[in-house]
């Protein structure tokens, strides 16, 4: 048995599984903020699915940790992970010392990637977009995810595709995720709701001209990303998880959209055959977990 938790800004989604993946029990707890805070949520969480399955923590082969941020290779250091308030936390070796487990970390997204190969019976080359707070992706080719030199491959986000758009956050202009990411999509509509981007997609349906530009530009936005994608790994398939997801088809229609108008212009993108690469990750399924358990499968340790 081993498991996988994918540590979020919210919320710790943890699983344990089979060596090939497998789901045996699965559980959530609120993510603490802090460096101490998401050690104990950690912690807490492999102890409860130890105390569900009626077996001791170290009978679990692994730990895995899939959590946002930059992930150092090698080493289970996690750097900037801005919506945990934590700026640089050796996660892997504590816990490891707190469990007494090997425990392997990885970016969320990336281990999402690998969750989503597994669930989805992924085949060749399959990239995760992650439509979220941001914007990134996780690349996976032959079941083995593809980090990169120094493990930024899939930064796909913060591509500039407009030199003269809006100001990024990571300083640049233009990057996709100005235009496709949950938190600038927010920004840029304003309003009082909870959840800014579901009620743009209301306005939207209502005929509201501002709220239809955004959408569209979100679509457009995420198009870009798809396209960078197939050009760059040529991903057989294209599967998109993350917070707007949550939308569902609403949010594919749009990306749709947008893919059949960079079609009409050119017989070049229209014989990629955009459309068909992308899907969903059906809702609710804890492919972030299950990844994170899988990376634990083929490290030995915090790598």
């Amino acid at each position: 048995m081993r498991v996988g938790l994918d540590i979020g800004g919210t919320k710790t989604d943890a699983v344990a599984v089979t060596d090939d993946g497998a789901l045996l029990h699965r559980l959530r707890l609120v993510t603490g903020s802090g460096p101490e805070a998401v050690v104990d949520t950690a912690v807490e969480a492999v102890r409860r699915l130890s105390t569900a399955l009626a077996v001791p923590i170290t009978s679990f082969a692994s730990v895995g940790v899939g959590i946002p941020g930059l992930i150092v290779p090698g080493t289970g250091r996690v750097a900037h992970a801005v919506n945990l308030d934590v700026e640089e936390l050796e996660l892997g070796s504590i816990l490891e010392s707190r469990l007494g487990v090997p425990v392997t970390v990885e970016n969320d997204v990336k281990a999402a990637a690998l969750g989503a190969w597994q669930l989805l019976d992924g085949s060749g080359t399959m990239a995760y977009l992650n439509l979220g707070t941001g914007v990134a992706a996780g690349i996976v080719r032959d079941g083995v995810l593809w980090r990169g030199s120094s493990g930024i491959a899939g930064e796909v986000g913060h591509l500039s595709v407009d030199p003269l758009g809006d100001r990024c956050s990571c300083g640049q202009r233009g990057c996709v995720e100005t235009m496709a990411a949950g938190g600038a999509v927010g920004t840029a509509w304003g309003g009082t709701a909870a959840l800014p981007v579901l009620e743009l997609f209301d306005h939207a349906d209502a005929g509201d001209a501002r709220a239809i530009a955004l959408r569209k530009r979100l679509g457009h936005g995420a198009a870009a990303a798809i396209r960078i994608l197939t050009l760059t790994v040529d991903a057989d398939d294209i599967v998109l998880g993350g917070g707007l997801t949550a939308l569902g088809e609403r949010l594919l229609v749009v990306i749709r959209e947008a893919l059949a108008e960079s079609a009409t212009g050119s017989r070049f993108v229209a014989s990629l055959q955009l459309e068909q690469r992308v899907r969903l990750v059906p809702s609710g399924s804890p492919v972030a977990a299950v990844g994170a358990a899988l990376v634990g499968r083929g490290e030995s340790s915090h790598g």
